[in-house]
């Protein structure tokens, strides 16, 4: 693969990672780079750390996980989304925004599935591994960033609504997730 071919896989495997970032926040009252950065670090760590996984395990391990990752990606942002929708009817507004480790570990994971399958690929093509998943994990990173800050430009004045709207949102990408694996669209 050469450089360009990378970067556009890269921006392709952060798209699902931006998504939930936006979603992210949209739950921010107060915009915090840190919070922010926390975030894309966890989706670019994790985006990145997928490849990497993929490669030294070999092909038939991660044929067996390809074969499931949209039922985990779907079921994991389900119960993050439901439970984001259920905050919002039940809870308070609040002025922190907290970071649940936890939420974002699932969350990353969730978002992360797919870049396993791309480790294989790289072993196939001989790829200049450091260099591949350096590029996704920087790529990531900061379209994460980027959508943190987007999320809280439109969240930040709409209270338990967006996160309630952000909950909806985790839901779709889940099911989009789903049925992309299953073929059907």
């Amino acid at each position: 693969m050469n450089g360009l071919e990378i970067f556009l896989l890269s921006v392709g495997l952060a798209m699902d990672a931006f998504s939930v970032s936006v979603c992210k926040g949209l739950g921010m009252k107060r915009l915090s780079i840190g919070s922010g950065a926390v975030i894309a670090l966890f989706f670019g760590a994790f985006q990145a750390g997928m490849p990497l996984i993929g490669y030294f395990l070999g092909i038939s391990f991660a044929k067996y996980i390809s074969s499931i990752s949209h039922w985990v990606a779907f079921f994991l942002l389900g119960i993050i989304g439901g439970k984001m929708i259920i905050e919002s009817f039940h809870g308070e507004e609040s002025e922190e925004f907290s970071l649940k480790i936890g939420e974002l570990l699932l969350l990353a994971v969730a978002t992360s599935i797919d870049a396993l399958a791309v480790g294989v690929v790289f072993a196939a093509q001989k790829t200049r591994l450091l260099l591949s998943v350096s590029v996704i994990g920087v790529v990531t990173f900061l379209l994460s960033l980027l959508g943190v800050v987007i999320g809280h430009k439109f969240g930040s004045c709409r209270g338990n609504r967006a996160e309630c709207i952000g909950g909806c949102i985790l839901i779709i990408i889940g099911t989009k997730l789903l049925l992309d694996g299953l073929g059907i669209i």
